[in-house]
């Protein structure tokens, strides 16, 4: 069995009947609500992958509107000792695999500012959310295979609050698509 997480109903509503070989859960806003959720979800049941889906906002210019597979997450709102932007004081700079693809940065609030877009690309990072760093973390520490896909939604730009509204239905469908493709059902 693979468990299908997002952190927001809108975001699985593409998703309105159940797929066979898949639980589904839907943790809520933040890296704290992310963590929490799938811990519950992990430690009441065995699963052999992780699936998450969800919406971004894109960093990088060349990066289309469609669907990624994200494969390293980090923070871009926490600091270290040293204030050094990207380093938390106990947790690893970033999580997932370390072969070349999508990275994703991760933190408490929703991007919709050209300088944060500009600070945050720095660090590294594609794209930008609020969970997919909190997701690969606990699956990490769970040993549980995880893989995220994420559709963008918008540019991260100066409106892209209302823009993510109008977008995350038609990114749902997206997501959809990519599950049936990636898993046949």
């Amino acid at each position: 069995m693979r468990l299908l997480v997002a952190a927001m109903d809108v975001e699985m509503v593409a998703f309105s009947e159940p797929i066979e070989g898949f639980d589904m859960l839907v943790t809520g806003l933040g890296k704290l609500q992310a963590a929490v959720g799938l811990t519950k979800a992990l430690s009441a049941q065995t699963y052999e992958e992780i699936v998450v889906v969800g919406t971004a906002g894109a960093l990088d210019p060349e990066l289309e509107a469609s669907v990624y597979e994200v494969v390293s997450a980090l923070q871009h709102d926490v600091a270290d000792l040293d204030g050094v932007v990207g380093q938390h004081v106990a947790l690893p700079p970033r999580v997932g695999a370390s072969v070349d693809g999508v990275t994703i940065a991760t933190g408490d609030r929703f991007i919709d500012d050209a300088d944060a877009v500009t600070h945050i690309r720095a660090l590294g990072a594609s794209l930008v959310d609020m969970e997919t760093y909190a997701y690969m973390w606990t699956a990490e520490n769970f040993g549980v295979p995880i893989r995220v896909f994420k559709a963008v939604s918008d540019r991260a730009q100066d409106g892209a609050t209302e823009l993510w509204d109008v977008t995350v239905t038609r990114c749902s469908g997206w997501l959809r698509e990519r599950i049936r493709v990636e898993y046949g059902v």
